[in-house]
């Protein structure tokens, strides 16, 4: 009898020990489909219907938290957000990504720089379409920026054969 219980306390101990014993595997909440999703909420979240079935699920949590508190946007806001997924469809993979690189190297950027990018951004929101245009014509024209070239190591200069270091004609007609 000794013996068994030691055996249970000693089995107890080691799952109790084993990472195992507190591991709790919690499967990923689905968020719903396209086809799940209520009238209103296919209403507001539209520009997005091509894509929404294909979004990982935390992006679409977030699009649902946006749809929820859509309603309470002045119509102005709600149009300008209809935009804003509209152009966001229009956006590559690559595009996307660099966007919300964008967005939180400002997020961590300090205040004065923030500052300075809305002020950029309210200048350019004052420009003339056409002037809007011809930058962005302009900065598609740039090509993105690529990293330097690697460096070659330099190979030294061999040397004559009694170990002097050898010269170049050049070197020679300087020496002279």
């Amino acid at each position: 009898m000794a013996r068994a219980r030691f055996g249970l306390i000693l089995a107890v101990a080691l799952w109790l020990a084993s990472p195992l014993g507190h591991a709790v595997i919690v499967p990923p909440l689905s968020q719903p489909t396209w086809s799940e999703l209520s009238g209103e909420q296919k209403r507001i979240l539209a520009p997005l219907a091509t894509e929404w079935d294909k979004m990982d699920g935390f992006r679409r949590k977030k699009w649902i938290g946006i749809a929820q508190r859509y309603p309470s946007l002045s119509a102005d806001e709600q149009a300008r957000m209809q935009r804003r997924m509209t152009d966001w469809t229009k956006l590559t993979p690559d595009e996307r990504k660099h966007a919300r690189e964008q967005y939180k190297s400002l997020q961590k950027a300090p205040p004065e720089k923030k500052e300075a990018v809305k002020l950029k951004w309210q200048e350019y929101k004052e420009l003339p379409e056409s002037e809007k245009t011809r930058l962005k014509a302009e900065a598609s024209k740039k090509p993105s920026p690529r990293p330097p070239p690697p460096k070659q190591a330099v190979a030294p200069k061999p040397s004559a054969p009694n170990g002097a270091p050898s010269s170049t004609p050049a070197d020679q007609a300087a020496a002279r």
